[in-house]
């Protein structure tokens, strides 16, 4: 999350700023010799949260009672060297100690309001911040096989992937999102049969591709160039092969798009065995000491590093294996610098894990830092039928047409990635506050309505009329209170790969906004007599404080690759 520092020069103060500065406090005390204590027992970050009852301040923390009995001092003694040094900082007006030692903050009405004014000015830029600058990341996500439509296994990576990336860039990382297309192997020939036999009428054969879709490709090849039902099939098989990938791989890259899915790169394991990569990666692998040979076959000895079997690279038929193209994968990442190296697998890849931090390891890197594996748990849809094209499963396009992209999109980022989840179609297509992706993007829409009939009532956003401390509603300090958080919130889910503290929090602004807009007017009440009032300061600070929410609600929906519409 951004420093302290950083975010006190803006004027934001927020439990995070808050947490950073007692933290910052703590230690001076201890360089100082005022507290008795060893640095390392300063927690990161000290916990500030709402004490229960705002009659006590803004914000409170209970870490002289965490700390002051291993100082040897009292809680209450330990809160009095600490309370005086949290009080001058900028946008502070009171500190006061309460019980046996609880610290009581409360913020200056004039600096918590002034958050408006910062928001609207950083614009797209609030939420950003530098937590991951330096970060140099490849995010491998979805890579589904060219074999057949994207379908429902893939959709909850193709939201959430894109989300962290997302999220990574608005935390400074350096992010490339890159698609291993799995062209190598015996599954292209397989499909390159089944187009075959589609296109003479026939049944595919025995493990192979059923789908309508098939079909479809077989046709497009056929009217692309109908002498090829003229050749047999091992003179086709090249053409075949080549075009019907060629065709399938479009239609994946299409369906992404339309699920608004960006790729850097698409990398292809073709390459890899074509261009000699697998063979340079045995020889490096065997210079760094963990290979050995065995039965004929050549062994990476992955068990040095956790894993629960050593694995084989090279067959004793000396053909590779489908790992030695992963370890040829890998050390490619590496070569084109990427320092960080993050997967995300489906479901059924849980015994990938061990094994890919394994061959990091013995690639040379740090299995801790320089490599990291995310299984998404299964999804399901209640009421789905499954694809006329596909055949046997659920394809992304269908979803997409059905629950639309955004309420997808939304509904999949608001829960962890390990947590299996089933979607409620009723509940996403509804127009009620049940729905969380109608209810956060009704706020921003209703936001959009009110700044229109402010603009035509003449309550204008404008410098000179704005004054933070007008903005001393109960609804507007709750409302300032959750924007504040949105910074931390962002890089946290970032560091976290959580998109959805995201969502969630986004829901909890919304919640805030709704009653803030029923409790406070930004255009004054006409006369009882007909006549137009006159906007008063507050109705102009309220118009600030309106939009500042409309900024961060569209700054959060983007971060999931969801839309702010303007209106519902």
């Amino acid at each position: 999350m951004p420093s302290y520092d950083t975010i006190a020069k803006l004027g934001l103060v927020n439990p995070e700023t808050l947490s950073e500065a007692l933290a910052h406090i703590l230690h001076a005390a201890i360089e100082a010799g005022e507290i008795d204590l060893p640095a390392d027992a300063v927690p990161e970050a000290p916990r500030v949260e709402r004490p229960k009852s705002r009659d006590h301040g803004d914000w409170a923390t209970n870490i002289a009672m965490q700390l002051g009995k291993r100082a040897g001092m009292n809680p209450r003694q330990f809160a009095e060297v600490l309370a005086p040094k949290l009080q001058a900082f900028d946008g502070i007006a009171n500190v006061e100690i309460a019980g046996p030692g609880f610290i009581n903050i409360t913020l200056d009405a004039a600096a918590a309001g002034d958050l408006a004014r910062i928001i609207v000015e950083a614009g797209e830029e609030f939420g950003r911040n530098d937590q991951a600058a330096g970060d140099v990341i490849n995010l491998e996500f979805v890579s589904a096989n060219p074999t057949g439509p994207l379908h429902i296994g893939h959709t909850r990576w193709a939201a959430l992937g894109d989300a962290i990336s997302r999220l990574l860039r608005a935390s400074g990382a350096q992010v490339t999102n890159e698609y291993y297309i799995n062209d190598y192997g015996a599954q292209l020939e397989t499909f390159a049969s089944s187009v075959w036999a589609r296109m003479h009428g026939n049944d595919v054969p025995e493990g192979g591709y059923p789908g309508k879709y098939v079909h479809e490709i077989a046709e497009t090849i056929l009217a692309e160039d109908p002498s090829i039902k003229d050749k047999t099939y091992e003179e086709a098989l090249t053409q075949l092969r080549t075009r019907a990938y060629e065709l399938q791989l479009a239609d994946i890259q299409e369906t992404l798009d339309d699920f608004a899915v960006h790729f850097d790169v698409w990398f292809s394991e073709s390459a890899l065995h074509e261009g000699g990569a697998v063979e340079d990666a045995l020889q490096r692998l065997k210079a760094q000491g963990h290979t050995f040979e065995d039965d004929g076959a050549f062994w990476l000895r992955t068990t040095d590093f956790g894993d629960d079997k050593d694995r084989v690279l090279i067959k004793a038929d000396n053909k590779p294996t489908y790992f030695a193209g992963d370890a040829a994968y890998y050390l490619s990442k590496k070569d084109r610098g990427f320092a960080q190296k993050i997967y995300l697998l489906g479901a059924d890849h849980h015994g990938y894990v061990n094994r890919l931090r394994a061959l990091a390891a013995c690639a040379g890197d740090d299995m801790d830092e320089n490599i990291e594996i995310l299984i998404g748990q299964l999804i399901s849809v209640d009421g789905a039928r499954l694809s006329k094209r596909a055949g046997n499963i659920i394809e992304l396009k269908d979803l997409i047409e059905w629950l639309g992209v955004d309420a997808l999109r939304y509904s999949l980022a608001r829960y962890p990635n390990d947590s299996p989840m089933e979607i409620d179609p009723d509940l996403l297509r509804a127009q009620t506050n049940d729905n969380p992706v109608f209810y956060v993007q009704y706020a921003h829409a209703r936001s959009r309505s009110a700044a229109r009939t402010a603009d035509a009532q003449g309550v204008l956003r404008e410098t000179e009329t704005f004054d933070a401390a007008a903005l001393d509603h109960p609804t507007e300090e709750e409302l300032l209170a959750k924007l504040a958080q949105f910074p931390a919130i962002v890089g946290n889910a970032a560091k976290h790969r959580q998109p959805h503290r995201v969502a969630r929090h986004l829901e909890s602004i919304a919640a805030a906004y709704h009653a803030w807009y029923a409790a406070a007017r930004i255009v004054p009440a006409p006369h009882h007599d007909g006549t137009k009032p006159v906007p008063q300061t507050v109705n102009y600070s309220r118009r600030w404080l309106n939009d500042a929410t409309t900024q961060v609600l569209a700054n959060g929906l983007g971060l999931l690759g969801v839309s702010a519409p303007e209106k519902m």
